[in-house]
Order: C-alpha cells, then sequence, then structure tokens
C-alpha cells in the first residue's frame, strides 16, 4: 500500500514510518495538518494514518477539508480521545476507522491493511502464469504448494508483478519498495530478489523467473506454462 501519516510527534513518526516500511508499505510523512491537506490531493494514496492532534490544524479539521474537496481516501484516526462522544465526532467527519493510543501494531496494521481492502484498492488474489499471490495472506502458491511471503519480499513482488515484462531499475524499486528516505546498502534489492527466485523456483521451477538486466534492473517474466506441481 501506499501510505500517508500524518502526525506531529518525532518519537511516533519515526516508529510509524519504520514499521509500516517494514511491513512492505511504502510511506509518506506529514508534520503538519496544513501541508497534509494539500498533500493527499497531490498523491494518489490508499490509505491515511491521521492524528487527531496536530499544529496549525488539527486532524478533524483536516479531515472536514479533505471530505468537502470530495477526497475519498479511506482515513484511520489516531487519537488520545477515546471517549464515545469523541469517537462519534471523528467518524461523523469522515473518518473510516479510528485508533486509541496506546494501541498494538499489528491492530494498526491489519486495520489499515482491512481499509484497503473494503475500498476495492487491490484484487484479494492475483494471478500470473501458474502462481496465485494471496494478499490477505500474503503467501504465493501453485496448485498445493504455498509459500509465505515476508512484508518486503511481498512488496517487492507486487511491484514486479504489477510490471510484468518491464524493466524496472534498483532506483525505481528501493524508492518504491524501500521508500525515499531509505538510507541502507543499494544491493538491499538484489539480495531480496534472491529470496523471492527460491520461493518462485520451489513453486513453479523456470515457469517464472526474476531476470536481471545487466546495469539496469530487473523483470518478472513468464517463461512457459507449468501443468502440474513441483513435488
Amino acid at each position: 500500500m501506499k501510505l500517508l501519516v500524518v502526525e506531529d510527534e518525532p518519537k511516533m513518526v519515526r516508529l510509524l514510518e519504520r514499521g509500516l516500511r517494514e511491513e512492505g508499505h511504502q510511506v509518506d510523512v506529514c508534520t503538519s495538518g496544513v501541508v497534509a491537506v494539500e498533500q493527499a490531493e497531490a498523491v494518489a494514496y490508499d490509505v491515511i494514518l491521521l492524528d487527531w492532534s496536530l499544529p496549525e490544524m488539527d486532524g478533524l479539521a483536516v479531515l472536514r477539508r479533505w471530505r468537502e474537496r470530495d477526497l475519498r481516501t479511506p482515513v484511520l484516526l489516531l487519537t488520545a480521545r477515546g471517549t464515545v462522544g469523541e469517537r462519534v465526532t471523528g467518524l461523523r467527519a469522515g473518518a473510516d476507522d479510528y485508533l486509541v493510543k496506546p494501541f498494538d501494531f499489528e491492530e494498526l496494521v491489519a486495520r489499515l491493511e482491512a481499509l484497503h481492502r473494503r475500498a476495492g484498492g487491490h484484487d484479494v488474489e492475483r494471478r500470473l502464469g501458474p502462481l496465485l499471490l494471496d494478499a490477505r495472506r500474503r503467501t504465493l502458491s501453485c496448485g498445493q504448494e504455498e509459500r509465505t511471503l515476508t512484508g518486503r519480499e511481498f512488496a517487492l513482488l507486487s511491484e514486479l508483478w504489477g510490471h510484468a515484462g518491464d524493466v524496472l531499475t534498483r532506483s525505481e524499486l528501493l524508492s518504491t519498495v524501500w521508500g525515499t528516505g531509505f538510507d541502507g546498502a543499494p544491493n538491499v534489492v538484489d539480495v531480496y530478489v534472491g529470496y523471492l527466485r527460491t520461493k518462485l523456483r520451489e513453486l513453479a521451477g523456470e515457469a517464472v523467473l526474476i531476470q536481471a538486466v545487466r546495469g539496469v534492473g530487473f523483470r518478472l517474466v513468464i517463461t512457459e506454462p507449468k501443468r502440474e506441481g513441483r513435488r
């Protein structure tokens, strides 16, 4: 998913940005409600995580502005305000879901993914050649055989899958899968391509490959149909 996190507390920003990227999501961050109003309209996000308490313009005002401008992106409102009346106020202002601090990170991720599914942001299952990619369970299968993908493996395969046959540069993959703020080693793409190649080979043999294009990047290709499950 491509996510916008609108939060001004530095520690929370770092935790959310790092955690969501580790789950394989693309994350942009805004620390100002005023900036967030325009940012959400300029970029097509799948889901927005919005803190109620923001400087200059609070989250509720930001949310109302978006809805007045007919921005329909699903919004998860994050706040320390936990009374029934406050929750109702947030939902009536246009929030699609509500999570009270402190919260469990796994629940946060599950709620974001549920909002994305309800919005029809992606097919739960996608097929390429003999392979089936299950977005909800993050699994890759062929017949009765199945492999579980990590969040980063899922994000990388989804990106290659969405551009099957096209060459994607390492820079493009770093930006979309690891985020523009990633400052680790560029060869991390090659490392994760290696992980995916192993799982693809175990499931589909040579039927679906990630090919390296020297000096450029990688592409996902179907080389031949696979008729039987690999044993």
